[in-house]
């Protein structure tokens, strides 16, 4: 295996923000001028992630496609990190918030959708009762809080280096077996150490040790780590993971947020989970703002023993805008017509694909990296072995590597999610695009051992 010489990446990665710079000056302009009214000149924090010395500003995206205001075309295998998996602007969802928003945008009363999209739900992920929210991460609160209230217990479990969006007790994480507030942590409003256990994906003697105590109300998971790079499951992991949560009396709450890559019906129907909630986020509603968490029959009889009508609506459960007719039109347009069960197995043969050019490449230069895939979901790291925990995927992480092989992809026409190095296939992938991708991957690892 070859060793990548330091200096030569800093002497590639001047030359090519040289290229960016030079070649996107409306961007360049845009972004100065952003500085003058937005915070860092960008509209969220994170969007400074991007290699670039500022983020390319989006003219407009069609399918697995987007131009930005300087005229360059990209290849998507971002896709809004899993916001726009449905590839953007899908006719279906496009005409159905058109038709809707003639009718009503936002109501505080039910419509017809709501149901269709609750059955539809019913029949692809097997839970009895569904209700809807902005985001999962507003899904993954909510249903932290009925957990609560259901046990009567004060702690939540996660999993080191998980991801659930903006979820306060989730930023914690392990630092040589002793639990910490995760770095970068903004203005916690109690430490998560207060209120959240952690151990690692895959070890269920540290579960089981978490659990016995009995003052853990929810296991909050991603049936496979996605954020910290993709860190699956070892054989029987998910069937302990249930008995150990069942015996001590802990919900389990599934996340699949970023795993309905897997299929359909996301990895709880492809591998038969029983999780006692649900979360559906980012690609339900093809882009648009909506989220969805269900339960079960026995949780749905807790929560409503335990509901106060006269207190409903000041809870901590809910929005104003949560379930609005806008998101649940998007939502049932792109379940029926766009992320179907017939658009899952191009969206994966093309993952596929992507997975072996990128394996070839890296044999090919002896790179002491590997290659993981879920479903339309594929990711290389850089190590020779597969992580088996958060911990193991972190510290496989090069920051500066990472965003030189992002900033070379962007300069070709490519874009990968700014946190990782993830592709996510939408049902547009074309096969050319993601042999484009093999190219510019195999002429940077070129590049990199010259």
């Amino acid at each position: 295996m070859k060793a990548i010489d330091r200096q030569r990446i800093k002497s590639l990665m001047q030359r090519e923000q040289q290229r960016f710079v030079n070649e996107r000056p409306k961007s360049k302009a845009l972004f100065e001028r952003a500085g003058k009214s937005l915070l860092g000149g960008v509209p969220m924090n994170w969007m400074i992630k991007w290699a670039g010395a500022f983020p390319p500003f989006v003219r407009e995206a069609q399918g697995a496609h987007f131009y930005d205001v300087d005229g360059h075309r990209y290849i998507d295998f971002c896709l809004g990190d899993t916001g726009a998996m449905t590839g953007h602007s899908p006719f279906s969802t496009v005409k159905a918030v058109e038709d809707q928003m003639k009718r009503g945008i936002t109501l505080m009363l039910p419509t017809e959708d709501a149901i269709f999209v609750a059955e539809e739900l019913q029949q692809r992920f097997g839970l009895p009762y569904w209700q809807f929210a902005l985001t999962a991460t507003d899904a993954n609160r909510f249903a932290i809080r009925l957990a609560r209230q259901i046990t009567k217990r004060p702690k939540i479990l996660v999993f080191n280096w998980c991801y659930h969006g903006t979820v306060d007790e989730s930023f914690i994480t392990l630092k040589d077996g002793v639990a910490h507030s995760r770095r970068g942590n903004i203005g916690p409003p109690v430490d998560p150490v207060v209120t959240t256990k952690v151990v690692e994906f895959n070890d269920l003697a540290a579960l089981q040790h978490a659990l016995a105590s009995g003052d853990v109300a929810c296991v909050l998971a991603e049936p496979v780590m996605t954020n910290v790079g993709i860190v699956h499951p070892e054989p029987g992991f998910h069937k302990a993971l249930r008995e150990l949560t069942r015996k001590s009396g802990t919900l389990l709450i599934i996340d699949e947020t970023h795993t309905i890559c897997a299929g359909p019906g996301g990895y709880t129907r492809a591998e038969n989970l029983e999780p006692d909630f649900f979360i559906f986020g980012k690609a339900i509603a093809g882009g648009v703002p909506g989220a969805a968490y269900g339960f079960t029959k026995e949780v749905a009889k807790c929560i409503s023993d335990g509901q106060n009508l006269e207190d409903c609506d000041t809870g901590g459960i809910g929005g104003t805008l949560a379930g609005n007719a806008l998101s649940l039109a998007a939502m049932r347009a792109t379940l029926t017509k766009v992320l179907t069960k017939e658009a899952f197995p191009r969206m994966i043969s093309a993952a596929e694909r992507w997975t072996a050019g990128v394996e070839k490449a890296i044999a090919e230069f002896a790179m002491p990296w590997h290659v993981t895939r879920l479903g339309c979901r594929a990711e290389y790291q850089f190590s020779p072995n597969r992580p088996k925990n958060g911990t193991q995927a972190h510290d496989a992480m090069d920051f500066e590597l990472e965003r030189f092989m992002h900033l070379y992809a962007m300069n070709r026409g490519i874009l990968l999610t700014p946190f990782h190095n993830m592709a996510l296939m939408s049902p547009q992938a074309d096969p050319e695009d993601v042999d484009h991708h093999t190219r510019v991957f195999r002429d940077a690892l070129k590049e990199l051992v010259a």
